[in-house]
Parts: structure tokens; sequence; C-alpha cells
């Protein structure tokens, strides 16, 4: 067990140097010249704009501007942005409302799906079971801005049921709409594995020979399918926890939610790299250590797991 958690930090360590550094060099190598920038219609005197740089580090070749940047990572730095403000003071101030977001949508994601998938697997070839798969891929191939706009005409503009823009109404009712459509991306995916498991676990060997001994469907399901068909499901929404803090970008841009998500799509129009890269460095931090402790608490489920 040991040997597996020090080979997944050690990956883990890999990845998120090779990320970050490529995150990096795609920020700060694009085109355009945030410096410049500042001055807006009236550019800034070329001395200023050179001291600016050299400010900021940005004359330095871009290995040593990255070796700078996880020298301030270490110390829990993440940097100024080119207006002077503490990158990681932003982050802390957005955090709570787009982890609350996200941590809606998940809760969402997990009722929804397993329902759905549920009701699938257990009437498969149904019309119920292919009106769940008609309706995730469909759900699935409509962009979220889309469906964001929609549901903010629909539901909050026409039928009032829901406010447009921003949490001032609080959890849960400013929260619901914006979480449900995130959900929605989560929940499609999760529902199918969900039916697909099941499907597959009423076919196994153990399924007939509990039904040959006489065993109700409701007892064979609930005691004995449902916890072997769960097991890639538990994985999946682990995994999704981690990645729908990301996943809320969009939705907080489009219903203005003052989040880590809406300060991202902020950063990305303003040209402030330092902010971008931070909030990118923690998504992905994020995303990769709940990767680990799913892995984790998979190997010790199922320890085949260690030796793959």
């Amino acid at each position: 067990m040991t040997r597996y958690v020090s080979r997944r930090l050690l990956e883990l360590v890999i990845v998120f140097f090779g990320v970050t550094f490529v995150i990096y060099c795609a920020v700060f190598l694009l085109p355009g010249d945030p410096i410049a920038a500042l001055g807006g219609d009236r550019p800034l005197p070329e001395s200023v704009q050179k001291q600016l740089r050299s400010r900021y580090g940005l004359d330095l070749p871009i290995w040593q501007q990255y070796l700078d940047y996880l020298g301030g990572l270490a110390r829990g730095d993440f940097g100024t942005t080119f207006t002077g403000q503490s990158v990681g003071e932003q982050m802390a101030s957005r955090w709570p409302t787009t982890i609350k977001l996200a941590l809606t949508a998940w809760s969402l994601t997990v009722l929804i799906s397993v329902a759905l998938g549920l009701a699938a697997g257990l009437r498969h070839g149904s019309a119920l079971d292919r009106s769940v798969l008609l309706g995730t891929i469909v759900a699935e191939s409509v962009p979220i801005f889309v469906l964001g706009i929609m549901a903010q005409y629909i539901v909050g503009i026409t039928l009032g049921w829901a406010p447009i823009a921003g949490v001032d109404d609080g959890w849960p009712r400013a929260y619901l709409l914006p979480a449900l459509i995130i959900a929605v991306y989560g929940l499609a995916g999760v529902s199918r594995l969900m039916r697909g498991s099941l499907v597959d676990t009423m076919r196994s060997d153990f399924v007939r020979t509990l039904r040959a001994k006489g065993m109700s469907q409701g007892d064979v399901v609930g005691l004995h399918v449902m916890r072997n068909a769960a097991a890639p499901v538990v994985n999946l929404l682990a995994i999704q926890l981690g990645s729908l803090l990301g996943g809320t970008v969009v939705i907080e841009a489009i219903f203005n939610i003052n989040g880590v998500g809406q300060l991202l799509y902020k950063a990305i129009q303003d040209q402030e790299g330092t902010l971008v890269v931070g909030v990118a460095t923690t998504l992905v931090f994020i995303f990769l250590v709940t990767n680990l402790l799913v892995d984790i608490l998979s190997s010790v489920l199922d320890p085949r797991i260690r030796h793959d």
C-alpha cells in the first residue's frame, strides 16, 4: 500500500509541474502585451513599461518566470495583479461562493443521476430506459451557455421561479438554478454508467444463483446488486466533485455569480495573467488531489488495483 501511494504521489507531482508549466507558458506567451494595455487609449511611456516588466519579471526567460512563480507558491504567495491586488486574497474571498455552488451541483448530480440510472437499469430495454439514454445524450449535446441562457429566460424571467443573477437571495434559492445547469453535464455520464453497471451486475452468475435460491427481486437488488454496481459510480462521482469547481466558470459568468469562475473569466478578459495562472493552478491542484484520494480509496476497497 505504501509503495502504491508513493507512486501515485510522484505521478501527482510530475503532472502538477507539467500542467502548470503548460498553463503558465500558454498565458504569458500568448500574443498581446498586458503592460501596454494598462494605459488604455493613452499608452504608457516606454520607460514606465520597462519598469513594470522588470517589477513583474516579464523581462526574464519564461522558464525563470515559472521557477519564480513556484518559489512564491512554496511561500503561499500567488503573486499580485498588474493593478497591485493580491491574487491569493482575491481567490480567498470568492471560494466560499464557488464551493457552495459546486457542492449544490454535485448533490443534485448524485440524487438525479442515481435515480435515473437505477430506473433505467432495472427496466433495461423499456421505453423508460431508452428515454433516459436519449435524454442524457441530448443534454450533453447542448452547450452549457445555451442551457444557462434558456434556463434564465424560461425559469427566471417567464415563470419567475428563481433569480436570474447574483446570489443575494441566499442558499438554496439563488443557487439551485445555476447548480442544476452545471449538474446536467455530470448526471448524464453518471446515470449512463449507473445503468450500464446495474445491467452488467444483474446478468452476473451470482445474481442468477440468488434468484435460483428463491431470493426476491427486491432483496437481490437492494442487498447485493446495488453494492456491486455502485463501485464505479462512486469513483466517478468523487472525481466529479473536484472537476465541478472548474465547471462553474461559464455559469458564474452567465448568472453574474461572484465566485472564482467569474474571477477567472474576468481575468482572461482583462489580460491579468498572474490571476489566470493562480486560479488555474488552484483548480489543477484540487482536481489532482481529488483523483489521488479516489485512487487510494479504490485501492483500499479493491486491492487488485494496486497491482495493475
